[in-house]
């Protein structure tokens, strides 16, 4: 096993008890009427107004019996609401469970089953839909805002529970991940610490991914410092652009799925002005790459995060972005940069032969307590590793690359193939948007490895052969298929499960030595 480390550490013992609200007070009195957060539709929330509606809504919870620690589920679109609400949980001592806007009834029902919670805080219009589930919604147009200025609430016991996330559910249902007072406090200290630069007041940020995840800590990170957050709910380019034209925005949080999108819809612009783009959550290629740098300039800062322990367990700064993507030769994988400091990471022996990389592994001092699933509450091993799920390698220059999943692992034909390593060959690709690389069950082949595309063009699948002539033959995906749209969880990630299952959904698989798809 190897093991790596960056043993700086920067962060303190955490304050015990954490005192959010007087820190809030604090950021209200200093900040006062510069704006915290704009969102989409044109509304704006103060530092004021943010530590007022905070305060009013942890004294609200407190007075419906709330104890520290209690679950209590928030169900808010990207907005300005959103931005209060987790502050106003967070200051209660609850345990802030937030459900992404997007999800479904059944999806809701399943994350307020795994947390316990009881409570949501959301918008009237899914007031009903809540009630339905037999939980307890408490409107945000229900919560009255005082007379008079916040006072500081009780800080919290640094054990107690903070948050619980959940995962992407690309391999199952989502579990339930859930954080400690303490590790959130460390979290948020070390994302501040590990910035490109230090925004400050009027610096604005545009974040446009669900607010449940990325889109939070950049918030609290940001806000912290007295700048605004620009809160869209989704890539819609009609908004997005004048904030561009205008020189508005000093940073952007842009998964490669994000970028993509933005980078064709305003090809041939430039926003220079931009210090940085924020990026992670997916493999970020050369070709998207390229095409951010000739929008923006070499600004591209890649992290690494998981619902697990979340940004950053590894940073690559934009300088180092751009000397690895323009490299000459760029080795297999996406390169993630060197852990954050006070994070360890070690790599298990590798899986076999073929499949020479081996497991992450990690611990930090911002990990999560344990995970949620039906069964219950599972806390991590004391002072053990966390088993990521990824594959990767540590190079030579000390980086972090990561390679794969283990669970997407593909066996066929006696040999087993790493599916990251094929969609990064056929990214190049220009005739179809995204290409999902996925399995089916074979009884000849054990899986049959499938390429599936989204908006193909005529064309796609001999290009894709050309693209993969000097990978080796077993790796070469034996079936090619075009959907209108590859199917996306709430947190815009694709599952190459359900990818697989909507295939067989729509095609029928003649199986043997050279198998073929037809539609059904």
């Amino acid at each position: 096993m190897l093991h790596y480390t960056n043993p700086m550490n920067p962060i303190a013992t955490s304050p015990s008890p954490i005192a959010w609200s007087a820190q809030l007070n604090v950021l209200s009195q200093r900040f006062a009427h510069q704006i915290a957060a704009i969102d989409g539709q044109g509304s704006t929330l103060s530092y004021t107004e943010l530590n007022d509606r905070a305060h009013a809504l942890a004294n609200h919870l407190r007075a419906q019996g709330i104890q520290e620690g209690d679950p209590v589920g928030t169900l808010i679109p990207n907005s300005v609401d959103a931005v209060w609400v987790s502050y106003g949980v967070r200051l209660s001592g609850a345990c802030e469970t937030p459900l992404s806007w997007g999800y479904t009834t059944d999806e809701i029902q399943w994350c307020t089953q795994l947390a316990k919670a009881k409570c949501v805080v959301s918008l009237e219009q899914r007031a009903s839909e809540l009630h339905t589930l037999g939980l307890t919604c408490v409107q945000t147009k229900s919560v009255a805002l005082p007379n008079h200025s916040a006072k500081p609430l009780n800080p919290c016991a640094a054990s107690a529970s903070s948050r619980i996330l959940f995962t992407s559910g690309t391999t199952g249902k989502p579990k339930g991940v859930l954080y400690t007072q303490q590790a959130r406090w460390a979290g948020e200290q070390l994302l501040k610490a590990s910035l490109p630069f230090v925004p400050g007041p009027g610096q604005k940020i545009l974040l446009m991914t669900p607010f449940v995840h990325g889109a939070s800590l950049l918030t609290f990170a940001w806000l912290d410092h007295g700048a605004t957050v620009v809160l869209h709910d989704g890539v819609d380019i009609q908004k997005i652009k004048p904030l561009l034209d205008s020189r508005a925005l000093d940073a952007i949080f842009a998964p490669p799925t994000v970028l993509a999108k933005i980078t064709s819809a305003l090809a041939g612009s430039t926003y220079t002005d931009v210090r940085c783009i924020f990026t992670g959550t997916q493999p970020l290629t050369p070709a998207l790459y390229k095409r951010a740098c000739a929008m923006f300039g070499p600004k591209v800062r890649i992290t690494y995060g998981k619902s697990e322990c979340i940004n950053p367990i590894t940073v690559l700064e934009p300088s180092a972005t751009d000397a690895y993507l323009t490299a000459d030769n760029i080795p297999p994988g996406a390169c993630v940069g060197w852990p954050a400091s006070g994070v360890e990471i070690s790599i298990q022996e590798a899986l076999s032969e073929d499949e020479p990389h081996g497991e992450i592994l990690l611990r930090a001092p911002h990990m999560s307590a344990g995970l949620i699933d039906a069964n219950g509450f599972k806390p991590h091993e004391p002072d053990g590793w966390h088993s990521t799920g990824d594959l990767g390698y540590v190079d030579a220059a000390g980086r972090l690359i990561l390679t794969g999943r283990v669970a997407d692992v593909i066996k066929t034909g006696g040999y087993r193939v790493n599916p990251d390593e094929i969609e990064v060959a056929l990214a190049a690709n220009t005739l179809c948007g995204q290409i999902c690389v996925t399995s089916l069950a074979s009884d000849y082949w054990g899986e049959i490895i499938t390429a599936v595309a989204e908006g193909a063009q005529a064309g796609w699948e001999e290009q894709c052969l050309q693209l993969l002539e000097a990978m080796s033959k077993h790796k070469r995906p034996r079936l090619f298929v075009a959907l209108d749209a590859l199917p996306r969880n709430p947190q815009g990630k694709i599952s190459r499960k359900q990818v697989a299952r909507t295939v067989l959904e729509t095609h029928a698989l003649q199986d043997g030595p050279y198998p073929k798809l037809a539609s059904r």
